[in-house]
């Protein structure tokens, strides 16, 4: 039985459907990217799929409960984190106070969670009272990846991690994202970065005009001509 298992999901934006039907399943300790074209609907369907948007149609089960439209500090509260790809640390606060923010659901801070994330993310710790605005671009993305696992999630969904990153910094989150995977958290990523993301995941879905397209393990898509010709710039 997966970890998250989403049905014949539908949702958009006013009067706009973006997601016509769509279906994702996440299972314990797998990595799933999403990929597809720009506007293909990956973004919009994970907002759906942690309650930020709603979800007009279909069903969305987290370890067998229903939470589909349930609020987002709730689904937090179940197991799932959310890394989104825009404004996704506190500018102006240093980097140990936006990490206290990804704890914002429990009583107080774990400091053993804490400790990991240092850990995992040694530059945190060297920059732990530097304000966040002031770091670089990759350093921003393992803050807002670190604060999303302050609350030891069973998932974490991540947006566009390697957005504007340079290359030898997308390389270095990508291998963060797979150590995250390793020690027992599920991650779904949407990625533009096609071919890395999956070469590194066990199973992608390929959306196209908000619907499945293709799905698979990361080599039989990195494998499929069409998908190849279409999606990962043949």
């Amino acid at each position: 039985m997966a970890l998250l298992e989403a049905r014949n999901v539908e949702t958009g934006y006013g009067d706009a459907k973006i997601i016509h039907g769509v279906d994702v399943d996440v299972h314990a300790d797998e990595l799933v990217t999403l990929i597809g074209p720009n506007g293909a609907g990956k973004s919009t369907l994970m907002k759906a799929l942690f309650g930020l948007i709603e979800c007009w149609d279909g069903t969305v089960e987290f370890r067998g409960e229903n939470i589909t439209n349930v609020e987002p500090h709730l689904v937090t509260r179940k197991g799932i984190c959310y890394v989104p790809q825009l404004e996704n640390i506190f500018p102006s606060l240093t980097v140990r106070e936006n990490l206290n923010m990804g704890a914002y659901i429990l009583d107080e801070v774990p400091e053993a969670a804490l400790r990991d994330v240092y850990d995992r993310f040694p530059i945190l710790e060297e920059r732990a009272n530097q304000v966040a605005g002031t770091l670089s671009g990759g350093q921003r993305q393992m803050l807002a990846m670190g604060r999303g696992l302050m609350v030891d999630p069973d998932v974490l969904f991540i947006d566009e991690p390697s957005a504007g990153l340079a290359p030898d910094l997308v390389d270095e989150v990508f291998e963060k994202i797979v150590e995250i995977r390793d020690d027992g958290t599920a991650v779904l990523f949407v990625e533009q970065n096609a071919r890395k993301a999956l070469q590194i995941s066990e199973r992608g879905y390929v959306l196209e005009m908000g619907r499945n397209r293709f799905e698979g393990s990361g080599d039989e898509l990195l494998q499929n001509e069409e998908v190849e010709q279409l999606y990962l710039g043949g």
